[in-house]
């Protein structure tokens, strides 16, 4: 028999298509440009390292000039390093010759950064700043460019062609410079042994801070406070009584006669017991109803890794456990909802 008509795949219409084309040749030259140079750093990346030796010894702030998109280039950059601990401002070329010099130190390192090598702006500014005796990384397409006479260390990105078909507009040499800023920051942080608290401490609001907080700093519900722990030796219903009324977790939590973690019975696992087998389910041992050796996160675990559980999982429910398996608290997943860290379902 043919294909029904619902089986068969329909191409786009060609113009649809060659729109898709060009699309994705934009970004495949993009991320050419950066294959290209993380190629030639794999070989040889001498200026990389010596601009991180630079910055390593920056005693005052890792300052970013440039201007147009290089300059926004520039201020994310200095936005990254900042967020891994490097103090870090940016300071417009333009500007700097009329009157924000004063922002430079003579303890900074200042990156910029000009594709060509040749804007006026940032040449100038970095001549100024040789002259001062201040330390300069130049960023640009030409190791023999104006602004890589003017740096004590220069890093060439290369003979970049643009996404645009006109090889004009700022497309992939903007990005290669943003890889290689990123680069930077990121090969500072490591050499400094930048840690996950580290970061924490840089980023306490947000996802990325809440994700990197200690999950027993979040915990509503904790073991001697409004959680019991009920032996696993009880029946259901005694179980449940010795849960406490009012408002609970949505689990039990179960331990053996040494109080270590042995089970937890959840309020899905208790209607679905009393669905298959009645009122009188609830008289049969909690053992064989509860939720045997659940998985559990220990007491230094952080909120991104109960994230990860719920979300690997489809866990509503995670107990936390200490370094000997006794009981610590609950991780409710409508607390990781109401932190903004899970969406609800």
């Amino acid at each position: 028999m043919g294909a029904s008509s619902s089986d068969q795949v329909v191409s786009p219409p060609l113009e649809l298509q060659a729109e898709r084309d060009f699309l994705a040749d934009a970004m495949l030259a993009e991320s050419s440009a950066i294959a290209s140079l993380a190629k030639r750093t794999l070989a040889s990346g001498v200026a990389f390292s010596a601009a991180l030796d630079l910055m390593e010894g920056c005693r005052g702030h890792v300052v970013i000039s440039g201007m147009g998109k290089s300059g926004l280039i520039g201020m994310k950059i200095s936005a990254t390093l900042a967020s891994l601990g490097q103090p870090s401002h940016f300071v417009h070329p333009a500007e700097a010759v009329h009157g924000d010099l004063g922002r430079l130190r003579s303890e900074d390192v200042v990156l910029l950064l000009s594709y060509s090598g040749e804007t006026a702006e940032v040449v100038a500014l970095a001549a100024i700043l040789k002259a001062d005796g201040v330390a300069r990384i130049g960023m640009s397409g030409r190791s023999e460019s104006a602004l890589a006479r003017n740096c004590s260390v220069h890093i060439d990105v290369g003979d970049v062609v643009e996404a645009c078909p006109l090889n004009l507009a700022p497309t992939a040499s903007t990005t290669v410079m943003l890889a290689a800023g990123d680069a930077l920051a990121l090969g500072l942080a490591r050499r400094r042994d930048f840690k996950a608290d580290d970061f924490h401490k840089h980023h306490p609001g947000g996802m990325l801070g809440a994700g990197l907080r200690p999950i027993v700093e979040v915990l509503r519900f904790r073991v001697g406070h409004n959680l019991a722990t009920v032996s696993d030796a009880l029946s259901v219903r005694e179980a449940l009584s010795h849960a406490g009324d009012g408002r609970r977790a949505g689990a039990v939590m179960l331990v053996d006669a040494g109080g270590k973690l042995s089970g937890i019975l959840t309020d899905g696992d208790l209607r679905r017991l009393v669905n298959s087998h009645g009122v009188a389910a609830l008289d049969l041992p909690v053992a064989q109803a509860m939720t045997r050796h659940p998985v559990a996160l220990p007491a230094e675990a952080l909120v991104r890794d109960a994230v990860q559980l719920v979300r690997e999982r489809r866990l509503d429910e995670v107990p936390v456990v200490d370094a000997q398996g006794h009981p610590i608290g609950l991780v409710d997943v409508q607390d990781l909802i109401a932190m903004r860290v899970v969406r609800e379902s």
